[in-house]
């Protein structure tokens, strides 16, 4: 395994942070020169205090007040993990009880996979997968145990099979939201089956709970595709992505199976940006993927994330971000997902059905009638001056 270095432009109280979770100790000069404020906001953003926290709970060149916050952090997320880790073994109890394969693809069971404790990794739900033939009997179990769907999926013609990947549930009581996929990513693309996923899977057994994981390279395959897609815009993401890449892992299996799927230059992306910030080893069977342009000019525009601390889960998406993150992920698309994505323009819309209404026998007329709706809405858009 080798490292490459390339310089990145970040704030510097961000530098800091990479600084000490690459292992260097800060020095008595920083109480003149950071903006803490800022230095609290990033690890808040990045997701990163729980792994930061045992570095700097001993460290005496750090503002009391500051390492005072993190450990409140800290310790809240631990008593929310173990919150989560209860929940977890609850539903995956009732689905092995009623026959419902249910896969964990984040939550509780990730931190404890990648960084041996619950503490040492944020987690704000529960992500699960089950085949989609069963997603109305996932329901009905959680449905049962108090969840309230909290999204709704506005379809036509069946298109939520693949313009969209999982649905979300609330329990209000709990304070604890399940997303529940039945593909990984959004389409268009293509990915693993659940079966195929279903037959690499990991057992992990906590007492009397069986739980089942993703396999190694599945894992490896979906946080790379997850993180991709979001812009590595949480480092948290991209520690993930450092965790597994000191691990013992079949590397070429990897390799293959980001090919197979044209996913080869967001995972040399993933590699590189790891690499740059955390020092990360970079496997012999990326080392050429990595130097490749697709996979560097990735890495340049996910900077742009990691300078204007982006935040794409905000109510109100600034509009220079939204035009920035719409470019990054046509970029980040092979040509034959790019052909799949234009194409996908042609299938219908829900919004279609919503302006032209039509009896559910009749709406394969769509089809045709896209093209118009299409320009109906454009000529329909009052002038900007």
């Amino acid at each position: 395994m080798s490292n490459i270095n390339t310089p990145c432009s970040l704030p510097k109280e961000l530098k800091l942070i990479l600084n000490i979770l690459n292992g260097s100790k800060p020095s008595q000069t920083l109480n003149q020169e950071m903006d803490w404020d800022l230095f609290l906001q990033l690890i808040v953003h990045h997701r990163l205090y729980p792994v930061l926290y045992p570095l700097i709970k001993h460290n005496n060149n750090l503002p009391e007040q500051i390492k005072v916050m993190v450990r409140k952090y800290y310790q809240h997320n631990t008593l929310q993990m173990l919150h989560l880790c209860l929940e977890m073994n609850i539903l995956s109890q009732i689905c092995g009880n009623q026959d419902i394969k249910l896969l964990i693809l984040k939550g509780p069971l990730l931190a404890e996979d990648l960084y041996g404790d619950l503490s040492l990794r944020t987690c704000g739900d529960i992500d699960v997968m089950v085949p989609i033939n069963d997603l109305d009997r996932m329901e009905k179990v959680l449905k049962s145990e108090g969840y309230v769907k909290d999204d709704y999926i506005k379809t036509v013609l069946g298109d939520w099979k693949w313009r969209h990947h999982h649905v979300s549930y609330f329990h209000q009581t709990k304070g604890i939201k399940v997303e529940v996929h039945w593909r990984l990513n959004p389409g268009p693309s293509s990915e693993p089956s659940f079966e195929q996923l279903w037959d690499r899977k990991r057992v992990y057994n906590s007492g009397m709970h069986t739980t089942y994981f993703l396999g190694k390279e599945d894992l490896f395959f979906f946080l790379v595709t997850h993180g991709g897609r979001h812009g590595w815009s949480r480092l948290r993401w991209l520690m993930d992505i450092h965790q597994l890449l000191k691990q013992e892992m079949d590397w070429e299996a990897i390799r293959l199976l980001l090919s197979r799927y044209h996913y080869n230059h967001v995972g040399g992306q993933a590699i590189q940006l790891s690499s740059m910030l955390f020092n990360s080893p970079i496997p012999y069977e990326f080392k050429t993927e990595v130097q490749k342009n697709k996979s560097r000019k990735l890495v340049n525009q996910t900077t742009f994330y990691l300078e204007k601390m982006v935040c794409l889960h905000s109510k109100k998406v600034p509009e220079e971000v939204t035009r920035h993150h719409q470019r990054y992920l046509f970029n980040m698309m092979s040509l034959k997902y790019r052909i799949l994505f234009i194409l996908s323009f042609l299938h219908p819309y829900p919004e279609d059905a919503e302006l032209v209404p039509l009896p559910k026998k009749l709406h394969f007329l769509y089809f045709p009638l896209r093209p118009i709706i299409w320009a109906w809405k454009k000529l329909s858009k009052p002038a900007i001056t």
